[in-house]
């Protein structure tokens, strides 16, 4: 991105700038359907200060789903217990269904596949620093990560209207997955 000094108002601005993509991208259905000029009228903003923030649409979407991967994988959310991961699960559950709708969009496009790697390697690494403690399995990163690899393929193939299942069904199955795996 563009600023590199955040300060205040540069925050407040992207987030402008992003709850103003958040409703076209669920009006329009399609990320390539959105232009510059109207994102811009909708949040308010002239178009210098959009190209301030970001170089273009793909910049926002980007941006949008780091926020989220942020807001999931952030260091407040401390795990400490299988209890905790199994809670961890249900919060990543809630963000995923609380912008649905953005998500089904922003999840149709490959380049998308690159923003899910990056909550794939983090939640692994927050699992697997809890349960190293637990078990003393040589093959137990590897367990982590085919657990973590199968969860993010089911989650993309919901979003893309690939899966029988609902994201309720994919939580109650993570955790009976979890526990039969990591008992």
């Amino acid at each position: 991105m563009k600023v590199q000094c955040i300060n205040s108002s540069s925050v407040k601005t992207r987030n402008l700038i992003k709850k103003a993509f958040a409703e076209l991208i669920n009006e329009k259905k399609q990320l390539n359907k959105i232009t510059v000029t109207e994102l811009v009228k909708r949040a308010g903003l002239t178009r210098s200060t959009f190209y301030t923030h970001y170089d273009n649409i793909y910049e926002v979407a980007h941006d949008y789903q780091l926020q989220t991967i942020e807001l999931l994988c952030s260091d407040d959310l401390k795990l400490n217990s299988k209890q905790d991961i199994e809670n961890y699960f249900d919060n990543i559950i809630i963000c995923l269904k609380e912008n649905e709708g953005t998500y089904k969009l922003l999840l149709s496009a490959n380049e998308s596949l690159l923003v899910l790697e990056k909550l794939k390697k983090i939640a692994s690494q927050k699992i697997y620093d809890v349960l190293k403690n637990m078990y003393k399995d040589k093959y137990l990163e590897l367990n982590v990560s085919f657990f973590m690899n199968g969860i993010l393929a089911e989650i993309i193939r919901y979003f893309r209207n690939e899966s029988l299942y609902s994201l309720d069904d994919l939580l109650f199955y993570m955790k009976n997955w979890f526990e039969k795996i990591f008992n």
